[in-house]
């Protein structure tokens, strides 16, 4: 029999005392309702709440990092953690909730099956679930049509945050993640590398502690830097490629 694959969830966490038990305990009841050789690692990203408390009580391995790193930072030491442990796929999902653990399987389904290096779960394919706001909508929209334009690939949910990587491109992000606002920057970096990536439908909650950081008021700044950092990412792996 082919051995199972070894699977690390990394969940980032900041300040979510109030939902990250139930994040921990739904992995835990997938994991044995599936039968996954699956172990949950938290990186604690510096919450100033009762977080760090809470999570030494949960049955998961955890990060306490010394400085907030963000997201970006947060998700660059879970990865460097999977690769130096030797898992064979990592999979992020936040830690307020948002991200169903029932979902996992189907996360997982094109990893297992080797048809994608990156499977990404996507709210925008049946668009059944939480569908976040409108002006996260337009911004999630205009991302789409830069990836189409940098990389000739349609992400209809690149700033999903629920995601699994393979071993390769798990060796690529020990090396390499963005910072601050990883999540639509990577998928560049990802097409640039010539991984597969493939989306699966997934139904998404409302986060259930806390207040996102990207507002209304911020959507056009985050939409500015996060263009930014797409155009340097693209033109630093393009100029490598063609060395």
């Amino acid at each position: 029999m082919t051995p199972q694959p070894h699977i690390l969830v990394i969940v980032p966490c900041y300040n979510e005392q109030g939902a990250i038990a139930n994040v921990v305990h739904e992995l835990t009841a997938v994991r044995d309702r599936e039968g996954y050789a699956l172990d949950i690692l938290v990186v604690n990203d510096c919450s100033t709440d009762n977080s760090l408390t809470i999570i030494r009580s949960l049955p998961c391995s955890y990060l306490n990092l010394p400085v907030n790193l963000g997201i970006g930072g947060a998700m660059h030491s879970g990865y460097r953690y999977a690769y130096q442990n030797g898992y064979d796929i990592a999979v992020q999902m936040d830690g307020d909730g948002q991200h169903p653990a029932n979902e996992l399987p189907a996360v997982l389904r094109p990893i297992f099956q080797q048809e994608a290096d990156v499977s990404i779960g996507s709210r925008f394919i049946s668009r059944e679930g939480f569908q976040s706001s409108f002006s996260r909508r337009l911004g999630i929209q205009y991302f789409r049509w830069l990836n189409q334009l940098l990389i000739g690939e349609t992400v209809h949910d690149s700033t999903s945050g629920f995601r699994a990587f393979n071993r390769r491109t798990i060796e690529i992000v020990n090396r390499y993640y963005p910072d601050e606002y990883p999540e639509p920057e990577s998928i560049v970096q990802f097409g640039l590398q010539g991984l597969r990536i493939r989306e699966v439908p997934v139904r998404m909650r409302n986060r259930e502690e806390g207040v996102s950081s990207i507002n209304t008021s911020r959507a056009l700044y985050y939409m500015l830097k996060v263009s930014l950092g797409i155009v340097f990412m693209y033109f630093r792996l393009n100029n490598k490629r063609h060395r």
